[in-house]
């Protein structure tokens, strides 16, 4: 037969018991915040990979609609251009009587 214990040491006890289911929920608390902290900085490193491969992506996207509307405005130019020189041609006969006209008094 066991001694009845006291009253001390059953409060002893259960402090004893107390303070080891605190030891364990502390470490699972530490293994869970650890897990986080780590899963935390997979996303992170996941995300700025993401991050990094979408800008570059979008560089190249943005620079190919870029360089394709300068070569349609270098066409358009060079259109405008061609225009303008044939017009010009088609009224240097008669710029050159006016010019003439003027220097000659006429």
């Amino acid at each position: 037969m066991e001694p009845e214990k006291t009253l001390l040491q059953q409060i002893r006890e259960k402090e004893q018991e107390y303070a080891h289911k605190l030891d364990l929920v502390r470490a699972e608390t530490e293994a869970a915040t650890a897990a986080a902290k780590n899963d935390a900085e997979s996303l992170l490193c996941t995300a700025d990979s993401t991050g990094s491969a979408e800008a570059e992506r979008f560089y190249w996207q943005e620079k190919g609609k870029i360089e394709t509307e300068i070569e349609a405005l270098k066409s358009r130019a060079a259109a405008e251009r061609e225009s303008a020189a044939r017009k010009g041609g088609e009224n240097q006969a008669r710029a050159v009587q006016a010019i003439v006209g003027y220097v000659v008094m006429e």
